[in-house]
């Protein structure tokens, strides 16, 4: 009994690292939007496309987020918990930040939003991966592709956030200085977290993980 009573706090405390982490993304994300100094790739997608369809960076986020987990089926991928969860939860989380957060004025206050949504993302990653219900979707595209093409995952990768982001561009997304610092610190903040948040296998004392950053794991919103 008390072995299945600890096997119950472990889900629960992974369960509660998988949803404060999504809402924690869609959050930092929106905290990016209001510094308008530039977004994550695939946020300068949703956003160009929000500005086309007229319909809410959240709104866009999921449906995009449908659409590419639907690109799963030919590639053989299958989707966790954490994958639908994804699609659910992060939209709603930015929307409900966006409309409580408004947007900045002067630079000082642009650059606190920039740095806060920046550390704020790295530590929603941290507690996304770290609970293990399976990646987001469009980490799951990444790995599906290099698993049906043999190209290495950081090509794919690299290739997947060039075409988001000059398409996010093209059609009204914001990049700038903040895109070049999210790519240059999600990556040592993402470890960073991972081992804070780390959750250890029933059983373990330990919370020490991997020393280098799963490649195949960051998530991508």
């Amino acid at each position: 009994m008390a072995r299945n009573a600890h096997g119950e706090r472990h889900v629960e405390r992974r369960l509660f690292q998988l949803y404060a982490g999504l809402a924690l993304y869609g959050a930092s994300s929106a905290l990016l939007v209001r510094s308008g100094l530039g977004l994550e790739p695939w946020n300068v997608l949703h956003q160009g496309l929000s500005e086309r369809t007229g319909l809410s960076m959240g709104v866009v986020l999921t449906a995009v987020g449908a659409l590419v987990l639907l690109l799963w089926i030919p590639l053989r991928q299958r989707p966790g918990l954490g994958t639908v969860s994804n699609v659910l939860v992060i939209g709603v989380a930015m929307d409900a930040t966006l409309a409580v957060v408004p947007d900045a004025h002067g630079m000082a206050v642009r650059v606190a939003l920039m740095a806060s949504g920046i550390v704020l993302n790295g530590a929603a990653t941290g507690l996304y991966i770290a609970a293990r219900f399976g990646p987001g979707p469009r980490d799951g595209l990444m790995t599906g592709l290099h698993m049906r093409t043999g190209v290495s995952v950081r090509l794919v990768r690299t290739a997947i956030e060039i075409t988001v982001v000059v398409t996010g561009f093209v059609l009204g997304g914001t990049v700038g200085v903040g895109t070049v610092l999210y790519a240059v610190a999600i990556g040592p903040l993402a470890q960073l977290f991972l081992r804070v948040f780390a959750v250890p296998a029933p059983g373990e004392g330990s919370t020490v993980v991997a020393g280098r950053t799963p490649r195949r794991a960051i998530l991508r919103s």
